[in-house]
């Protein structure tokens, strides 16, 4: 199989162990792609905050590609770089529609700068909800403000049942994804994918699809599967993913990208 000029994955059920930590088997693969002549890229549902923590596995350019597509955040420096958000008269559009069909939901935005969330949102990571936070009605967003991803949640429906309505009402106006977390439909602009913003970060380099590998385990994860030349669905992943993708590789318990990365390692330069 040709070996990639590129390497893109997931984090969360993917690249890092089920306790949301870099094994050292995982960073010492990922780490030795360069030395391969293999860029490699983070592509993420997580907001740029969420990442500081992994900092040392970003790689030498310090950039990740987060919150599904809508940021290129320079970890190191923390600094975005670039977004892509919702506009805000239509992140108030939506709300009002889905607060008006759906039961007991609540919202949130990851902001390029923060994080703006209702009282009635029932976070499911409260853990890095920062110090700084707004906590107020999404009638009540910046006009300045740029949306990544709106969040909406609801305690009081069946999860996939809220997932498919939601997406139902979004229609073509958003793109609507699930990461895995508890019932949490993620809202981005149109055409905002990790497919669509992986994609320009490949041109970028000159990068053809048909030379990255992709790593994932949800449905967020499918756009970026289909596109990449080789993608690669971790088995502990969502059934879609398992059945769209190339192959399937052991679980992020188990190092399951380390041991694909590894393959590469041990077949010495040139085509693995």
């Amino acid at each position: 199989m040709k070996r990639p000029r590129l390497v893109a994955s997931d984090l969360d059920g993917t690249l890092l162990a089920p306790d949301g930590t870099v094994s050292p088997r995982t960073a010492a693969a990922w780490s030795r792609l360069p030395a391969l002549g293999i860029e490699s890229v983070l592509v993420t549902a997580r907001p740029p905050r969420w990442l500081h923590p992994l900092q040392d596995i970003v790689g030498a350019h310090g950039l990740a590609i987060c919150a599904n597509g809508a940021f290129v955040y320079d970890v190191s420096n923390r600094t975005l770089l670039q977004s892509q958000g919702i506009e805000r008269s239509l992140v108030c559009e939506l709300v009002a529609e889905l607060r008006a069909e759906l039961p007991g939901v609540g919202f949130a935005a990851e902001l390029a700068d923060g994080l703006h969330m209702e009282d009635a949102y029932p976070d499911l990571h409260s853990q890095w909800v920062p110090a700084d936070a707004v906590r107020a009605p999404m009638d009540d967003l910046a006009d300045s403000a740029v949306v990544g991803k709106l969040l909406a949640r609801s305690m009081q429906v069946p999860e996939q049942w809220f997932l498919d309505r939601v997406a139902e009402l979004v229609g073509d106006r958003a793109v609507v994804s699930y990461s895995g977390a508890g019932g949490l439909a993620e809202i981005a602009a149109a055409g905002v994918t990790k497919a669509s913003a992986l994609a320009r970060w490949c041109t970028a380099r000159g990068v053809d699809a048909a030379d990255v590998w992709a790593f994932g385990d949800m449905p967020n994860d499918l756009p970026m599967l289909r596109w990449a030349g080789t993608s690669y669905a971790m088995v502990n992943g969502h059934p879609d993913v398992r059945a769209a993708a190339d192959h399937v590789c052991p679980s992020n318990a188990e190092d399951g990208v380390a041991q694909v990365l590894e393959g590469l390692q041990s077949s010495g330069p040139g085509r693995g």
